[in-house]
């Protein structure tokens, strides 16, 4: 093959451009006697043979050979030599058999044969010649790939060898350097011995000695090593995939490095005694490395990676009676798609924000492979009432005491006088608002703790809560007022709690004062004194001069001591909650009275359905305290919310436990609201069509109590006519939200001892909301009792003034119809309301118009006689109607 041959086709010449073009024609054919004649070019075939042979004879161009493509030269046999064989042909031409002497006619088509044939048996002949070609290359490419991989294998091969003897050689010399060195080393030993000081020149003869022996091994090392690396005597597992030729440089015959050899070249240095002798350095390095290799992956694949499958937890699920599809899922630490999923395959379609039953919960819990712990309500609540502490543990504890009666009969005036501090200043208008806890420490150091109640009519719960929690009830009487209905209240309260009582007359030193009456008095209400030969005790005091205070001291510590008071300090606290609040700076705070346990700061605690944990405490003085006993009133801080007066307070163990009844509570309180509610949509219509006027309020005030005192007498105002709805109620400042809220009921905010803050003042300018400020609660009652009459408008009053008959009918105009009528009962005047009945039916509610006595106006006529009216906007008159004249009279309405 010519070394033109073997070049690219595209550094040739163009084929056939200079070439001589035989010519030729072809006749076509068509219907209708249609012919056409065709010039047809017929290219030489170009004959490739093998260098030194004789050309064979060129043959005719045939028919066939004209319609196809220009033939591409068959590429040259593969030579021996391991050069790079030059790439195919894109599509190469089938060798044919080797044509024969005498050229072959062409064959011309004739008149018979159609065009159609003969193109048809052109495309065969061309797709055949093109699968020929395809076949051959894919086996010529078949052949080169098998022969690489011969020679890929017979290299390897190759370098396992040549490591393989290296590695020999190189433990061979390490072992003789080794040997060298010990009889070195014996040698000077021995020599060492037999002269104490080695001489300098020897020395340094020896040391050039031994460097030029080891120079001369690695020399030797050098030159017999025939692979160009350097050799550790850890022996390699096995040999790497050698990399492949390049192709483009056609270097068969040299093998290209491989991996592993490289990394030796980098690796290698000097190879020394010490290095030759410390066999397991590599592997230990290579073991380190290792190591840290397989310490990435593992946390790469516990990062990003996929998770690996880990052992499911089986838990115990404590479920009460009724739980959400969400907090069940919480508690088994599932999902909560997979519960709903589970509970859609058993039928029910549910969301997770919906309740299910214990028996459901308890297939889900054992579906999902945990262990379930029934509980019920009261397992979930907390209930004291059982829990009985022993009498051992019992310790004495102060009485609690509660100053109860009337209004303005002295209550806190006298609490004023023995705590010798000025409470009564403190309150708007002298009148005690709020539950005041106090605890006072009499002369022999003993202590007392008082309860200051609201007289006030509007504070009846409040009372009822200070005789609940009371031991000891001292009942206020003024010696110049007697018995009043709150006195007479006060009196109830003490008989339902079932506590002892102490009658404190007040106002002893006013000259009109009469105990005695007093004494009679409360005979009434079967309340015996001790002189009237009662059981209860009495005393005479003034708060105003002190007189017969110790007396009263003295009296309270008896009962105490009748009563034996005692409770176990040394336990989680409980307390009932006498009054709370919402402070601006602190939050929520509550006065608790702590009945038994001891309080101490960070308990945590539930009280009604708030809970929390005690941040401080502060005594009736303002000073923080660490810890209250036994009936000892504190001002608890760190309350979630504000909790409602009269709730029990109690310490829990954990938080999870507080967060756990706070919600079952509000859980409970939200369906008892939902209860009150219309069940269904007549009740609702029927409420609508009501024909009772609503007035809407929005309350704040400073203390629940207050809340609670307000609600219940504006409750008492209400009627058939006209009834008070509390839109809102709440502790503390006025906010945004509460004059929105007005603002679209159209309802006024009333304020009890509270003002809004400076974003809600803007909003009830822009909003024109009306507020209501109040710092004495009968004040507020007498306004809004005003408000609520104005609502309803004056009072009206019918009076009957005269009845008349109608005796005829007479038409008056066009379509007016006058009635003659015969006056029986008063007088009927012009301008009057009248009524026209028939049969005691009323038929039309009209006026007079007119009114004549024969032909003249008239303004009255009296019983007896006859006149004519004509009433105004009715016809319907008929004789034997009769006629009602009245007068309607305004006048101011109360309530």
């Amino acid at each position: 093959m010519s070394d033109n041959e073997n070049k690219p086709t595209r550094d040739r010449k163009p084929l056939g451009l200079k070439r001589s073009v035989d010519a030729g024609e072809v006749k076509q054919t068509f219907s209708h006697g249609r012919t056409n004649k065709v010039a047809v070019e017929v290219k030489r075939r170009r004959k490739l043979t093998k260098p030194g042979a004789a050309p064979a004879p060129t043959p005719a161009p045939t028919a066939e050979e004209t319609s196809s493509p220009a033939p591409t030269p068959a590429p040259a046999p593969v030579a021996k030599a391991p050069e790079a064989a030059p790439k195919p042909a894109p599509a190469p031409k089938p060798a044919r058999k080797a044509p024969s002497a005498q050229p072959k006619p062409v064959k011309r088509p004739t008149t018979t044969e159609s065009r159609k044939e003969m193109q048809e048996r052109l495309l065969r002949e061309a797709e055949e010649a093109r699968l020929t070609a395809m076949e051959e290359a894919s086996r010529r490419e078949e052949e080169e790939r098998a022969r690489k991989i011969e020679e890929e294998k017979r290299r390897a091969e190759e370098n396992r060898k040549a490591e393989e003897e290296a590695a020999k050689k190189a433990a061979a010399e390490a072992e003789a350097a080794k040997k060298a060195e010990a009889e070195e080393t014996k040698q000077a030993a021995e020599l060492a011995k037999a002269k104490d000081v080695p001489a300098p020149a020897e020395t340094d003869k020896k040391a050039d000695k031994g460097e030029a022996d080891a120079g001369k091994g690695k020399k030797d090392t050098r030159s017999s090593a025939p692979a160009p690396r350097k050799f550790t005597p850890v022996q390699r597992p096995e040999a790497k995939k050698p990399e492949k030729t390049d192709k483009k440089k056609g270097d068969a015959g040299k093998a290209a490095p491989t991996r592993g050899e490289r990394n030796d070249r980098r690796r290698g240095g000097k190879l020394t005694v010490n290095r030759a002798l410390n066999d397991d350095e590599g592997a230990r390095a290579r073991s380190l490395a290792a190591l840290k290799r397989a310490r990435e992956k593992e946390r790469r694949s516990q990062g990003g990676g996929k998770p690996r499958n880990r052992e499911k937890q089986s838990r115990d699920v404590i479920v009460p009676e009724a739980i959400t599809v969400q907090e069940l899922a919480n508690r088994m630490a599932e999902k909560g798609a997979d519960l709903v999923k589970a509970l859609f395959n058993m039928g029910m379609m549910v969301t997770v924000n919906q309740t299910i039953d214990q028996d459901t919960a308890e297939l889900l819990v054992e579906e999902f492979g945990h262990r379930i712990q029934r509980v019920s309500e009261s397992d979930v609540d907390i209930n004291s009432s059982d829990d009985v502490d022993p009498e051992e543990t019992l310790k004495a504890r102060p009485p609690v005491v509660t100053i109860m009666g009337h209004v303005d009969h002295g209550k806190t005036s006298l609490l004023d006088a023995l705590r010798g501090t000025d409470v009564v200043r403190g309150e708007s208008g002298g009148i005690t608002q709020h539950i005041g806890a106090y605890q006072i420490t009499t002369k022999n150091k003993q202590k007392l703790t008082f309860l200051d109640t609201p007289g006030h009519e509007a504070f009846t719960q409040m009372r009822a809560r200070g005789a609940n929690v009371t031991d000891i009830v001292i009942l206020v009487v003024a010696a110049d007022d007697g018995i009043m209905p709150q006195t007479i209240e006060a009196i109830n309260h003490t008989k339902a709690a079932g506590v002892p009582m102490i009658v404190a007359i007040n106002k002893c030193d006013k000259p009109e004062a009469n105990p005695q009456k007093i004494r009679e008095r409360l005979l009434e209400h079967e309340v015996i004194v001790e002189e009237m030969s009662g059981d209860v005790q009495d005393v005479e005091v003034s708060a105003k001069s002190g007189a017969g205070l110790d007396e009263l001291i003295d009296k309270i510590m008896l009962q105490a001591e009748l009563l034996e008071l005692k409770a176990r300090p040394d336990r989680d606290a409980e307390g009932t909650v006498i009054e709370a609040q919402l402070d601006k700076g602190r939050g929520p705070v509550a006065t608790v009275l702590i009945t038994r346990g001891t309080l101490r700061r960070g308990d945590v605690f539930v009280v009604g359905t708030e809970s929390g944990r005690v941040r401080a405490m502060i005594d009736d003085k303002g000073k923080q305290v660490k810890e209250a006993g036994p009936s000892f009133p504190v001002e608890v801080l760190g309350i979630g919310g504000v909790p409602n007066a009269g709730d029990q307070l109690a310490v829990v163990e954990n938080e999870q436990r507080a967060r756990e009844v706070s919600e079952y509570r509000s859980e409970k309180a939200h369906a008892k609201r939902t209860a009150a509610t219309p069940a269904n949509f007549d009740a609702m219509f029927s409420n609508l069509k009501s024909d009772t006027i609503e007035f809407p309020v929005l309350i704040k005030a400073d203390v629940q109590g207050s809340v609670e005192a307000i609600v219940s007498a504006l409750n008492n105002l209400s009627n058939d006519e006209i009834k008070v709805r509390v839109l809102h109620s709440g502790v503390g400042a006025i906010t945004e939200s509460d004059v929105t809220l007005a603002a679209a009921s159209n309802a006024p905010i009333i304020g009890f001892h509270v003002r809004p803050n400076a974003k809600a003042r803007q909003m009830v300018e822009r909003e024109k909301v009306r507020m209501m400020y109040y710092d004495v609660i009968y004040h507020l009652t007498e306004e809004i009792a005003k408000e609520m009459a104005g609502e309803l408008g004056p009072e009206r009053i019918e009076n009957v003034v005269g009845r008349a008959e109608v005796k005829q009918v007479f038409p008056a105009g066009k379509k007016d119809k006058a009635a003659g009528l015969l006056v029986t009962e008063g007088a009927i005047r012009k301008g009057l309301f009248a009524r026209l009945t028939r049969n005691d039916v009323i038929v039309s509610a009209t006026t007079i118009a007119s009114l004549r006595r024969f032909k003249d106006d008239v303004p009255e006529v009296r019983a007896g006689l006859e006149c004519g009216v004509v009433l105004e906007d009715t016809n319907d008159i008929k004789p034997g109607d009769m006629l009602e004249v009245f007068e309607v009279e305004e006048r101011e309405r109360t309530l």
